[in-house]
């Protein structure tokens, strides 16, 4: 198989030859860029200045040659910048985005950290007059199907990173601790940010994929609501406030593609499983593994299994950055074993890769996938 054969296969909960692996098609499946230097001088290969799917999150766009290195089977596919009088560099450490939002890095720190959010004092006849982001200027999509149509050629899937979040979108430009209290003690307000995020969103989508839509195999949305110990919010906030607004933008994406819908949300959201399923979630990233109800993979591939595909599961808080090599084929065979009977399993990191994680642990992580993730699964 190719891998983009293996990858369709496996989201249509089928078997193929392999575990497909996601590593670098989108910011949560790729490496943070300090540990992906370690891992290029590790493995001698050059290269030039970083490349980046999101560079206040610092999400490094991995070369063709570590990606082959590595048995990766998607690549990414990331649109042009939007069109926005907000977006300014104030300084290498310091930059204002598309909507806004003020990102800084603090000395010694690997992250840029969104301060100052721009919505935080607003009232609902505000949210009209704020000067949103065009998010979908001339020229911003013209290169995707070109891209799209090199990759499938190469034989891997296209992962589209358009950047679609609707919960977390909110909160950055609110503030977190502001939009939970409006969620409580304004509803109004809640709904009227969210209903204009959508209505944007909804335009964006329909830009994006009038062409390249028949060409992406998956596509990346997502929005952190869950904590390590169950969910930012409760099920029945979610489904009152939040779930109609993610089913309406999810059915207008997959009315325009042929792939699957991909949803990153960290944390336990064990609880809000089922409700994902009915919004149109397909698959489901990154099993945060450390995190409450969502350490039993096996149960999450019992109950869940039939109707919704996993993508991530390999622990990040201890097997890749503290444990050794053999602790990391370990757990990916554990991980292997528990989501990957059937199809319906993408083996990934969960999250990120850290610059803690030695390169001999990607190493392990990646061609243990490549001996144990054969069919039939035996390990």
């Amino acid at each position: 198989m190719t891998p983009r054969e293996r990858v369709l296969t496996a989201l249509n909960h089928q078997e193929p030859d392999r575990v497909p692996l996601f590593i670098g098609p989108s910011g949560a499946t790729t490496m943070l860029a300090p540990g992906y230097e370690k891992l290029k001088a590790h493995l001698g290969i050059q290269g030039g200045p970083p490349k980046w799917i999101s560079r206040t999150m610092q999400y490094v766009a991995m070369d063709e040659e570590v990606l082959v290195r590595l048995g990766g089977d998607a690549r990414p596919l990331v649109p042009g910048p939007a069109e926005s009088s907000l977006r300014k560099a104030i300084s290498s450490d310091c930059v204002v985005d598309d909507w806004g939002i003020r990102w800084t890095r603090s000395p010694g720190s690997l992250y840029f950290e969104a301060t100052d959010p721009p919505l935080a004092h607003v009232t609902i006849d505000d949210l009209d007059e704020y000067p949103w982001p065009n998010l979908t200027p001339p020229g911003r999509f013209d290169h995707l199907v070109e891209e799209a149509k090199a990759i499938q050629s190469a034989g891997y899937a296209t992962v589209l990173v358009p950047g679609i979040t609707l919960f977390e979108q909110a909160y950055l430009m609110r503030g977190l601790d502001a939009i939970l209290m409006d969620l409580a003690a304004d509803p109004e307000f809640f709904t009227a940010l969210i209903t204009k995020l959508k209505k944007l969103m909804m335009g964006y989508v329909e830009q994006l994929l009038k062409d390249v839509g028949r060409y992406v195999d998956v596509i990346v949305t997502g929005d952190d609501l869950g904590m390590t110990s169950g969910p930012m919010i409760s099920p029945e906030s979610y489904r009152r406030f939040l779930k109609p607004h993610h089913a309406e933008l999810f059915g207008a994406i997959k009315q325009r593609i042929s792939g699957k819908l991909f949803f990153h949300s960290c944390g336990d959201v064990y609880r809000l499983l089922c409700d994902f399923v009915d919004a149109g979630v397909e698959l489901l990233n990154p099993v945060q593994v450390a995190a409450g109800d969502m350490a039993d993979t096996a149960r999450l591939k019992r109950e869940f299994g039939d109707r919704l595909a996993f993508c991530g599961a390999i622990d990040t808080r201890w097997a890749l950055p503290r444990g050794t090599t053999d602790d990391v084929r370990a757990e990916v065979r554990r991980r292997i074993r528990d989501l990957a009977p059937g199809g319906g399993y993408v083996v990934a990191a969960v999250h990120c890769i850290q610059p803690d994680v030695p390169p001999e642990n990607v190493l392990a992580m990646c061609d243990e996938v490549q001996k144990a993730g054969r069919y039939p699964i035996s390990c």
